[in-house]
């Protein structure tokens, strides 16, 4: 297995994010009231890399929801790590980590940090949102022995971080939604603002091994190209037909393979998985 292909298969499962958000702009709504997830919802992923029909296991991701107290006011802290298995750290360590603080009561990003080592490549980045002025305020780090950089970039009405997107867009209608449709999003990733969108493709059935057969909203996004994405349409997301909207299984192709981010455990769900339709044996 390549430096590269480890690299990505923990990378992309952060990509989930835009599979979620997928029907913000069909919502028409920037603020919305959380009935997805709670404070103590934890989801880990376990990452495989596919080359010759084989699957192989390559590392595994965890994203975690607790709450921080700010001044007077309390946040969602959204934590996700992720890391390459120990037996592959000799070919290429991969420990990733990426933070975000919300508002509690209409997602507002606050804060978001990302933290990447993955082999030589080492990345800092901490960003600030003020709401008011549309402006973020950054601190960024691209090499260990250079010193931080300090930016002040704007950014447009209805934008999340990558992190705080996902548990936002877990609370969207996705009733109107028709197959085929694309609806665009927007993303602040790697200091600048993005704007993307998102294809939609129906529902379907599949099967997750080790946890049962579920019911899934279908997606494939296009991907912005930076530190964190490849360009292209051919990321496949299906997500929980549940009031849930947990991302259950993601998959896309590479130069070489394929690589799958697969759900491994889920605790402190806020509803039943009423998405669940047939447990594993």
């Amino acid at each position: 297995m390549s430096n590269n292909l480890l690299a990505f298969s923990i990378r992309f499962l952060f990509l989930a994010a835009f599979c979620c958000f997928s029907l913000s702009s069909v919502a028409q709504k920037c603020q919305l009231k959380n009935s997805a997830f709670q404070v103590g919802e934890r989801i880990d992923y376990t990452i495989y890399y596919h080359l010759a029909g084989v699957w192989v296991g390559a590392g595994e991701v965890y994203f975690q929801v607790d709450s921080a107290k700010i001044g007077k006011r309390s946040y969602y802290h959204f934590d996700s790590y992720g890391t390459t298995f120990k037996r592959y750290d000799w070919i290429y360590k991969v420990r990733d980590h990426y933070q975000a603080y919300t508002s509690m009561k209409d997602f507002q990003p606050l804060r978001f940090k990302r933290e990447v080592n993955e082999g030589d490549t080492y990345i800092r980045e901490d960003y600030l949102f003020d709401a008011r002025e549309h402006q973020v305020y950054s601190l960024r780090k691209m090499e260990e022995d250079l010193p931080y950089v300090k930016d002040t970039v704007p950014y447009p009405n209805c934008s999340f971080d990558v992190l705080s997107m996902i548990y936002y867009a877990r609370n969207i209608d996705f009733s109107d939604a028709e197959v085929g449709d694309k609806v665009p999003i927007k993303i602040f990733i790697d200091n600048k603002s993005h704007e993307s969108y998102i294809r939609y493709l129906g529902k379907e059935e599949i099967k997750v091994k080790g946890l049962g057969k579920y019911r899934c909203i279908k997606f494939s996004p296009l991907l912005i190209e930076g530190t964190i994405f490849n360009a292209g349409e051919d990321m496949t997301v299906w997500v929980t037909d549940d009031q849930n909207r947990v991302p259950i299984l993601i998959e896309t192709p590479i130069l070489v393979g394929s690589i799958r981010a697969r759900v491994s455990k889920m605790k402190g769900l806020l509803h039943a998985t009423d998405a669940l339709i047939e447990k594993a044996d």
